[in-house]
């Protein structure tokens, strides 16, 4: 009786034990989804932690750099391409990759809520989606600009007087998306011949170029140089950290680009990246991407955003991005053949 009895047991050991094998082999593995972005580093986190919230079985595993050397990383693996999704990169980028035909067309779930100016209206299904809008400024360093005896420049024009002679650093077009941005829209707001023009004498006053859109407002905020061509976010988020600065939109207009989102072709975790579209669409994402930028895709989420300049909206100028993308090599290669020399060196 005993013995049959320890069989039975054995069975049933031997069972549950089969069962919690089936479950423990059946459990779904996470898809790690490489994303390519620009993002600021100190955001990602965020980022991630909110996403994956929502979907627990995706697992985001960023490579971030500066939007310039992130778009020519792009087109280096423009015939083995490596990223799932690029996401958080800018709209002129994208649509530059796009006339590769480096992505496959996707409406995320919830789009017909976007705005039109920020999303690919050329291509149906969509080739890029757009997110929220950077835009720049002007970091001043109050300190700085005293024992110098600088005034508050107001305009970009303020920024070619001899006054400000060796304080003025800027981000590098060919790297940074802000630096292109800048570029780009000084042409569009003063036709090209004039805007070279404009950028030979903000040169002369020029000290350095850098490689990072939000560096030369992070070096303002911290003293090292007393004024630094950046964007709003960056210098709202210093100033509100307590750096003595001035964020300010010239009163001429201010460039902006679009950190947009593109799912790349022939990715094999393609359910994943739809997610994440999905998920960048959605209004709990926009009112996340609301907390550090004034403007995003969806009408009615944004509210202000302390410490933005006031009347920013209103300077944005009506951004041409086809015009930019199509241009951008030559505009890019002329740019630095005239003032390279003043770049950082490359890392």
């Amino acid at each position: 009786m005993r013995s049959k009895f320890l069989k039975q047991l054995a069975a049933i050991t031997a069972g549950g034990l089969l069962v919690l094998g089936l479950g423990a082999s059946g459990a779904q593995a996470k898809t790690d989804l490489l994303v390519y972005t620009a993002i600021e580093a100190d955001e990602l986190a965020k980022f991630k932690k909110a996403f994956e919230g929502d979907y627990p079985d995706v697992n985001i595993k960023w490579v971030r750099d500066s939007t310039g050397i992130m778009t020519s990383k792009l087109m280096a693996e423009k015939n083995n391409p490596k990223a799932d999704i690029v996401w958080g990169l800018a709209a002129t980028s994208l649509m530059k990759l796009s006339n590769e035909g480096y992505f496959q067309g996707y409406a995320p779930k919830g789009i017909e809520k976007l705005g039109k100016l920020y999303y690919d209206q050329k291509n149906n299904p969509p080739q890029w989606v757009g997110q929220r809008a950077w835009i720049a400024s002007v970091c001043f360093n109050t300190v700085e600009a005293g024992k110098y005896k600088l005034p508050l420049p107001t305009s970009w024009a303020d920024l070619t007087k001899p006054v400000y002679k060796g304080h003025v650093i800027m981000p590098n077009p060919n790297s940074s998306g802000t630096g292109f941005l800048d570029v780009s829209s000084w042409m569009q707001l003063m036709g090209e011949d004039n805007a070279w023009k404009f950028m030979d004498a903000l040169h002369v006053n020029i000290s350095r170029y850098t490689h990072s859109g939000s560096a030369p407002c992070k070096l303002a905020a911290s003293g090292e140089v007393p004024v630094g061509i950046s964007f709003a976010y960056r210098g709202a988020k210093s100033k509100s950290g307590g750096a003595p600065i001035e964020v300010i939109a010239p009163s001429e207009g201010v460039g902006w680009d679009l950190e947009s989102f593109a799912i790349v072709k022939n990715t094999k975790n393609l359910a994943a990246a739809r997610m994440l579209a999905d998920w960048s669409v959605s209004a709990k994402a926009m009112k996340i991407y609301n907390e550090e930028y004034a403007v995003v895709a969806m009408p009615g989420i944004a509210k202000p955003v302390k410490n933005f300049p006031p009347g920013i909206l209103e300077k944005m100028i009506q951004n041409d991005f086809a015009w930019a993308a199509k241009n951008q090599d030559r505009i890019l290669n002329k740019w630095r053949d005239k003032y390279d020399a003043k770049s950082d060196p490359k890392k």
